[in-house]
């Protein structure tokens, strides 16, 4: 539960099913709203359903049983952990949890800690773009940034350097918007904020792990839904010798996390 978004799924026999998304005004009403619509469309009753968990910030404001039945709440940064474990099949990683921020979550079988995060992520995105693109819908940035030319707008190791430096590849990135001029196009500009977005995540993910002896990241929240991630994290995994996940249901993972807690 978010503040106004509410992501539901189903678990059945340890499979999740019909995982959907709603938004409404404020996080009450969003619960409510995609509970009675989950049941609606899976032809569920009030009998079917053994158990109601909650996690998220907006599981704050819910202290009685919904639909009159009894609740339970999953810390959230435990739902990180269980469900991107459960869709990935990996046991040992670090989960890479990008919502409006990002935290990070180190995964070692059952034990789940929160280890930081950075203040990066779609609220980042979103917020840069209504202030360069007029604009704060994201999937429209990222459509944008599929026509735009990162060249025109970073500066890459080919622009300081004649030849490759130790370890990185005359792409590489030297400085984010490094190379950013005024007349930029907004298909460019759209490419740059996504770029610098995710690469701020994933060098922020790889300094976190740093210690660990952990080189698997597995990627959850609605970010990963960006074409974009299919191109920066590769990238990043092939430069810095670590790998990154995009698992199934990425995007509901920590509601998945809840109802197998």
């Amino acid at each position: 539960m978010g503040i106004s978004t509410t992501k539901i799924v189903g678990i059945k026999e340890g499979k999740v099913f019909s995982p959907i998304r709603i938004s409404a005004v404020d996080p009450v009403t969003s619960l409510y709203g995609a509970f009675g619509k989950y049941l609606h469309d899976n032809d569920l009753g009030f009998g079917d359903v053994e158990q109601v968990v909650l996690t998220g910030v907006g599981s704050a404001y819910i202290q009685q049983p919904v639909y009159g039945l009894q609740t339970k709440k999953c810390d959230e940064f435990v739902a990180d952990g269980l469900g991107a474990r459960h869709e990935s099949g990996i046991d040992n990683a670090i989960v890479v949890s990008m919502g409006t921020g990002t935290s990070f979550v180190k995964c070692e079988g059952d034990k789940m800690t929160h280890i930081g995060g950075v203040g990066i992520g779609g609220g980042t995105l979103q917020g840069l773009s209504r202030l360069l693109l007029n604009t704060g819908d994201i999937r429209y940035v990222s459509e944008l940034a599929q026509k735009g030319n990162l060249a025109n707008i970073n500066l890459q190791i080919g622009d300081i350097s004649a030849n490759p430096l130790p370890g990185l590849p005359m792409d590489a990135t030297a400085s984010l918007f490094g190379k950013a001029q005024s007349n930029a196009t907004k298909e460019d500009i759209a490419a740059g904020l996504v770029c610098m977005t995710l690469q701020s995540i994933g060098s922020a993910a790889i300094l976190a792990a740093l210690g660990t002896g952990i080189d698997d990241f597995i990627l959850i929240g609605n970010l990963t839904l960006l074409d974009q991630c299919r191109d920066v994290f590769p990238a990043m995994a092939k430069l810095y010798g670590v790998n990154f996940h995009i698992p199934n249901h990425s995007e509901f993972c920590t509601a998945i996390g809840a109802a197998v807690s």
